[in-house]
């Protein structure tokens, strides 16, 4: 590993200090997008784990679809604003999580389409990857409802990297 000049040499073995600058002379921020439900703890996990290794800071991206909050007639089935405080207020559990991990954690939670907003929130946060789950629905599953990951490999400025969640053990 070669030093950066006016830093001390780190320790072999030790990780940089979160937001440390990296070979290219930037602090590495990854793009963690998730809707912060239990099917997307895989890619938390591996944001967690990824972030840590590389000293990287986090940006935690939850985006609330307007479309998938309404009822057949156009009602809503739950107020935009009571999603955005409970998506808040997950996301934040995940800011005291990096504090416990030594890991630089901060989130956004904004309203549209996911997969545009996920790209967007790249763009203008200058994420060095994105780490988006896959709720692994399949070839039927994107034909009908598309797919917000694939979208964001398509049209990223930056790396992709695609978490599928765990499968479970089948019981006996």
């Amino acid at each position: 590993m070669q030093a950066v000049p006016g830093t001390p040499d780190p320790k072999p073995g030790t990780p940089p200090a979160p937001g440390r600058p990296g070979p290219g002379g930037a602090a590495t921020r990854l793009l963690l997008a998730t809707d912060l439900s239990e099917a997307s703890a895989s890619a938390t996990d591996q944001a967690f784990e990824l972030a840590g290794r590389l000293g990287a800071s986090l940006l935690v991206v939850s985006i609330i679809d307007p479309g998938s909050l309404l009822l057949p007639g156009g009602r809503f089935r739950v107020r935009i604003d009571q999603v955005r405080e409970r998506r808040e207020q997950l996301a934040q559990v995940l800011v005291e999580r990096g504090r416990e991990e030594g890991i630089e954690v901060s989130f956004l939670v904004w309203t549209g389409d996911p997969g545009d907003m996920i790209v967007e929130a790249a763009q203008s946060e200058r994420a060095d990857m994105v780490l988006v789950g896959s709720h692994g629905r399949g070839a039927v599953g994107r034909f009908f409802l598309g797919s917000v990951s694939e979208h964001v490999v398509r049209h990223a400025p930056c790396p992709v990297l695609v978490v599928r969640p765990l499968e479970t053990p089948a019981l006996s």
